[in-house]
């Protein structure tokens, strides 16, 4: 008997980011503020925006799934389990995942969400990676998406320059080979709870008129805290995850992180030892999606992995929570292995 370890590969990848584009100009004229201090300081040009009435995340989710399962030719009835990241749900249950299982017609999977903030999607893209591991599972789509525009209040220069809406999302299957997720690490801290949050709206702070009129239910953020956990938390757990792996800088075909701010991506690029031609940055053109930017990034540069490229991914977000993860990529063209 094979005593090879079965790894979950990502077969296939998609992303969507709605029409309206909220550029930096535009916020100019709605906040005290200016293409040069956002640029300098976040390295966010432009953002895009969830328009109209009822479009909430799951509109998001199920233009990232549909283009998924056409792409990899997938029946959705084929799907096992379906894994939404997000904090911006449609509501607090049902679930995302469950929303989006129906509108795909996903109708023999099952599903749940994942809320750790701008960590969400390597959480659960780990999470994902263990039922095929245990090899109960043969296809899971794993998602990360947020309509951040739902929880951001416009008349915040600091938070409302930085956000945007978007997400995507992977296929997860059996590895036929060595490729595939190889390790992960993962971390929180709650003592940082109060510097990154929704103060209001949940069993804590139920709705009422004086949370509105605070304007509770919009991002709370203490930025100058929140980025230096930021910095030297990403940058650790990616050089750690390489020192397990005994991965050299060399060896990294592609740094992916959060989108977050360019400085604290810059931060971890350094730690790690590679070059700026080795970090996929795509922040200028969608803001901070949460749990959306890395599956978006995924989505961007496909076309630029080759089989057997060693990826890191890596994240910090609200919680604390932050982590890393190490994948070798599976396939050579964009419509996956197929």
């Amino acid at each position: 008997m094979s005593s090879k370890k079965l790894r979950a590969s990502i077969t296939g990848v998609h992303g969507y980011v709605p029409d309206y584009i909220l550029s930096n100009s535009e916020l100019e004229t709605l906040v005290d503020t200016t293409d040069e201090w956002i640029m300098t300081r976040t390295g966010i040009k432009e953002r895009r925006i969830l328009k109209g009435d009822l479009q909430g995340t799951s509109v998001l989710g199920i233009k990232c799934v549909k283009g998924l399962l056409e792409k990899t030719n997938t029946d959705p009835k084929d799907i096992d389990l379906i894994i939404c990241a997000t904090v911006t749900p449609d509501m607090f249950f049902p679930s995302t995942s469950n929303l989006i299982a129906d509108k795909v017609g996903a109708s023999n999977s099952y599903g749940f969400d994942i809320s750790a903030a701008c960590s969400g999607f390597i959480y659960a893209l780990s999470t994902g990676s263990q039922f095929i591991e245990a090899g109960t599972h043969k296809k899971v789509i794993v998602e990360g998406a947020d309509k951040m525009s739902s929880i951001i209040d416009y008349e915040d220069r600091k938070n409302c320059v930085l956000f945007g809406d978007g997400g995507g999302a992977v296929l997860l299957e059996p590895s036929s080979d060595d490729t595939g997720i190889q390790d992960y690490l993962l971390k929180s801290d709650g003592s940082g709870s109060d510097m990154l949050c929704l103060k209001a709206g949940g069993s804590l702070r139920p709705a009422s008129k004086d949370t509105i009129k605070n304007k509770e239910h919009y991002i709370y953020q203490e930025g100058s805290s929140v980025f230096k956990f930021a910095v030297t938390n990403m940058a650790d757990i990616s050089e750690e995850i390489m020192k397990k792996n005994n991965l050299k800088a060399d060896d990294i075909a592609y740094l992916v992180p959060h989108q977050a701010n360019k400085r604290i991506i810059d931060a971890t690029a350094n730690r790690m030892g590679v070059g700026p031609d080795k970090v996929l940055l795509n922040i200028e053109r969608y803001g901070n999606t949460t749990a959306g930017t890395i599956p978006l990034c995924l989505w961007d540069f496909e076309k630029k992995f080759k089989k057997g490229d060693n990826l890191i991914l890596a994240a910090f977000g609200g919680g604390f929570t932050w982590g890393s993860l190490y994948l070798k990529w599976s396939y050579n063209n964009w419509y996956g292995i197929y």
